[in-house]
C-alpha cells in the first residue's frame, strides 16, 4: 500500500517539473495559482503554489480555502501520474483522476503533466 509520504514525494517531483521553466516563464504561465491533490484512500490533501515555483508540497491545513486547481486521486494513481505524466489524459477520461479547475487551467496543467 502506497503511503501518504511516498505520495507527497511523488507530487514533489511533478511540481518540481516547474524548474525547468525559467523563473518569468513560469510566472507568466501559471501566475499565482494553487494546486491541490485530494487522495481520498489515504484522507489527505496536499498543495502547493505554481507561479513562483520552489513552494514545496505541503499538507493543507482544514481551513485553508480551495485551490484553484483542484486533482482528486487514489494514491496509486497519483504515484502513477509522476511517473508517466503523460497519462494525465486517459486517466481523466477512464475516470480514476477527477479535476476541477477552469478551462484556461485544464491548458495550463498539460504543461506540468
Amino acid at each position: 500500500m502506497t503511503t501518504a509520504q511516498e505520495c507527497q514525494e511523488a507530487l514533489q517531483k511533478v511540481a518540481g517539473r516547474l524548474t525547468e521553466m525559467s523563473p518569468a516563464a513560469r510566472d507568466d504561465y501559471f501566475g499565482d495559482r494553487s494546486m491541490s491533490v485530494t487522495i481520498p484512500d489515504l484522507g489527505v490533501t496536499y498543495v502547493t503554489r505554481l507561479g513562483g515555483g520552489g513552494d514545496p508540497v505541503r499538507e493543507a491545513a482544514p481551513d485553508e480555502p480551495p485551490a484553484d486547481i483542484r486533482l482528486t486521486a487514489s494514491s496509486a494513481e497519483v504515484l502513477s501520474l509522476a511517473q508517466s505524466p503523460m497519462n494525465i489524459g486517459r486517466s481523466w477520461v477512464a475516470g480514476r483522476v477527477k479535476i476541477e479547475a477552469s478551462m484556461k487551467d485544464l491548458f495550463r496543467l498539460r504543461r506540468l503533466l
